[in-house]
């Protein structure tokens, strides 16, 4: 018989020896095996592992295999804790911009601007004529402000400035509009063939002959460009 389980019986400590034994026993089944399934797991990497990553996952009490197996023996199943999926939580939620609905103010991602001219060239003093269009392709509707400022005609020749319906406004510059999915707002416009700037007192001076080019502004929005000629 054990001398040590002879001893324990005599002073009532015999149980403790015994369950200390086969606690070092477990442990060292523990160790083999968590040293088994590290050597699968990091395959040929494993060895060249730097020394911090090995401190930083010895200092995490909840990535110890020794306590991990420790806990599922103790709990008498090995059923593993759900772990959140890792793309989910890397993909961060992205706001929708659009209005949620109708009536709000128009997100600009859901506008298409454009414009279009009439003819290329205008001779014998005719005037320029443009056909400005903007469409709602967003889910609902929504508003958008049309008005001379918001929504602008620019004509410019080179790096020069030429005109702006956002010059000398007269009368109300807002202009809300409720555009409908699908359905296009359509603005006609003449150019009189006069410069335009904030000095509204001058009197405006007559474009000379040349080319030019026209382009729809609102926001961040850019229609593409009109090119077209004066004679």
């Amino acid at each position: 018989m054990d001398p040590d389980t002879m001893r324990g019986d005599g002073d009532g400590g015999g149980g403790d020896v015994y369950w200390r034994r086969r606690m070092s026993v477990l442990i060292a089944v523990l160790v083999v095996v968590a040293v088994v399934a590290w050597a699968c797991s990091s395959g040929s990497d494993g060895p060249q592992r730097s020394s911090s990553a090995e401190s930083s996952t010895s200092e995490s009490p909840s990535a110890d295999p020794l306590l991990a197996g420790l806990r599922t023996l103790a709990l008498g199943t090995a059923t593993p804790t759900p772990q959140p999926s890792p793309s989910r939580a890397a993909t961060p939620a992205v706001a929708d911009a659009r209005p949620a609905r109708e009536g709000q103010p128009c997100a600009e991602g859901d506008l298409v601007l454009s414009l279009q001219g009439k003819q290329d060239v205008y001779t014998g003093g005719a005037w320029p004529n443009f056909l400005v269009t903007l469409v709602n392709t967003g889910p609902v509707m929504c508003r958008a402000d049309v008005g001379p400022r918001a929504l602008e005609i620019r004509i410019t020749s080179g790096e020069d400035r030429i005109w702006s319906t956002a010059d000398c406004v007269s009368g109300p510059a807002a202009e809300l509009r409720e555009l409908e999915r699908g359905i296009p707002y359509v603005r006609t416009l003449d150019w009189d063939r006069r410069r335009s700037s904030d000095d509204c007192r001058t009197t405006p001076a007559t474009a000379l002959p040349g080319t030019y080019v026209a382009v729809a502004r609102m926001g961040k929005l850019r229609s593409p460009k009109g090119v077209f000629h004066l004679r």
